[in-house]
């Protein structure tokens, strides 16, 4: 039982923000493919659920934040989306998911975007395996070394 809420934390931290999958994977002890694996699973929940039920989560977040007020198009944030999808397209977003963006921030701009759901699926999936393994391995590798910096 203990195995499995291990696995549940690290599957539901890795859905909400990608690099929390690695980092908890490395405090909980686990091992590095289990760590990989259950960081995958995590934000492609995520962009799974988001794919096909973006829409509706985006007016359900609309009403929830925005409470009668107008909502602002053209905010930094927005534009700065706008000129990633424009330059980059999927391929850039599901890039900067890991990176910058969060598995539910990627996959809704994408859906924003009008792409369709198997290049969004597909892509991110590359995404999410590419860092995962990428960013799993910089935790185990260099987790003991930026603990003992922080001194714990």
């Amino acid at each position: 039982m203990e195995l499995i809420l291990k696995y549940l934390g690290v599957w539901a931290s890795a859905m909400l923000k990608f690099i929390f999958g690695p980092v908890g994977g490395y405090g909980l002890k686990l091992s590095y493919l289990e760590t990989v694996a259950l960081t995958i699973g995590g934000m492609m929940t995520t962009v799974v659920l988001c794919t096909f039920l973006g829409k509706q989560i985006k007016k359900w977040l609309s009403a929830w934040a925005g409470k009668g007020k107008p909502k602002r198009l053209f905010t930094p944030k927005n534009r700065k989306k706008v000129k990633i999808w424009l330059k980059y397209g999927i391929i850039g977003v599901a890039f900067l998911t890991p990176l910058l963006l969060t598995p539910i921030g990627g996959t809704l701009t994408a859906v924003s975007f009008g792409e369709k759901p198997p290049k969004i699926l597909f892509y991110m999936l590359l995404s999410a395996v590419f860092f995962a393994f990428l960013f799993t391995g910089l935790v185990y590798v260099f987790g003991d070394t930026l603990l003992h910096l922080l001194g714990h």
